[in-house]
């Protein structure tokens, strides 16, 4: 069992979650491969979405989640087979997606398949995309009782 590779892995989709997450878009592309073949779609967004290169994920990720957005993402239990430079991976997830402007949070679960490939050394995301299990979404007015109090992209209430 090649566990260097599996921790590689690992590590990098942790890395893309977080890059993700914290709009951190030139990590987030350095995670992709440049043919990456990414679909992507909630039910919140209507149409699926599906790219076949980095520019267009992380441009499209970039004009769509920028800081009116707040987003987290948790990945979890990895099955991950290696077969020299290639990989393929299953993770379990939960994503949460607030949107103060619209007054909506947004809550769901599934599970990704992701395909990996070792290029020069260094393990990207060659394909992913996700079955969800479920999707929710709450409008903000619904709670009464909910207060943002931090926010990292709000100065007014960054903590």
């Amino acid at each position: 069992m090649d566990l260097e590779s599996l921790e590689s892995i690992r590590r990098l989709k942790y890395r893309y979650f977080r890059a993700l997450d914290l709009k951190r878009w030139d990590e987030l592309e350095d995670t992709l491969t440049e043919d990456v073949q990414a679909r992507y779609g909630t039910q919140a967004m209507d149409t699926p979405l599906h790219f076949d290169n980095r520019a267009d994920v992380v441009r499209y990720m970039s004009e769509n989640l920028g800081t009116g957005i707040i987003t987290i993402h948790i990945g979890n239990y990895p099955e991950i087979d290696v077969e020299g430079d290639t990989a393929t991976g299953s993770w379990a997830f939960e994503d949460t997606v607030i949107v103060p402007d619209f007054k909506v949070t947004i809550r769901g679960g599934g599970y990704y398949s992701d395909q990996y490939r070792r290029e020069a050394g260094t393990w990207r995301i060659s394909a992913t995309g996700y079955e969800r299990i479920y999707e929710a979404m709450t409008s903000i007015d619904d709670t009464p009782s909910f207060k943002l109090l931090a926010n990292r992209w709000d100065p007014a209430i960054r903590r």
